[in-house]
């Protein structure tokens, strides 16, 4: 078990709390975690880009001028892709890029993202936020004194002070243990973990 200091929001060290090295203590595998993150990415590509071919654009199919005898080039419809107003020659179309890991394999890059950042000294466990209101202010004093202008928020349950005390910093997110992955645990410098959500984070691992 590794032992690590809690948190209050002054940075002083209130508590000990021991976290489990079947969760946090593993052997981090660059491969995996970036199979995991590549389909996470993947899977959030909309997709939605798309163009006319000449069969959508409207306009006549009659062909313009004869084919010979005129000198000029020869033509079709106005709708050819190689005149204004025509179709575009092979342009994007909806699609999906998605794919998927199994769920063994993303059980095990998310426990190898936590024990990355236990072994980094980028783990923060609070003990609490404290906010009584929604102030931005207030939160970023806080964020300023336990050193994490990057930072990645865990709570067990929904928080509304906090979502809304936090949405207009730039470089943090709020997020619960539920939704915790891979590439949101590696994209910020710091996780900053609640302490209840430890308990949660365990039960999810447990299921």
């Amino acid at each position: 078990m590794a032992v690590v200091d809690v948190l209050n929001t002054q940075k002083e060290a209130v508590a000990e709390i021991d976290l489990d090295d079947a969760i946090f203590g593993v052997a981090v595998r660059g491969d995996i975690l970036h199979q995991v993150v590549r389909m996470q990415r993947a899977n959030r590509r909309s997709g939605t880009a798309s163009v006319k071919n000449r069969s959508d654009v409207r306009g006549s199919t009659a062909k313009l001028y004869r084919q010979k005898g005129t000198g000029r080039a020869r033509r079709g419809n106005i709708k050819s892709p190689l005149l204004r107003g025509g179709g575009v020659t092979f342009g994007p179309h909806p699609k999906s890029w998605s794919h998927k890991v199994s769920k063994k394999v993303r059980k095990a890059a998310l426990k190898m993202a936590l024990s990355a950042k236990l072994a980094d000294q980028s783990i923060v466990v609070l003990d609490q936020f404290g906010l009584k209101q929604p102030k931005t202010r207030e939160f970023a004093e806080i964020m300023g004194a336990l050193e994490a202008p990057s930072a990645l928020i865990v709570t067990a349950e929904d928080d509304t002070t906090l979502d809304l005390a936090s949405r207009n910093v730039p470089g943090v997110k709020v997020l619960r243990a539920e939704g915790l992955n891979v590439y949101d645990i590696l994209k910020y410098e710091k996780l900053v973990l609640l302490t209840p959500s430890i308990k949660a984070i365990e039960e999810r691992f447990a299921s």
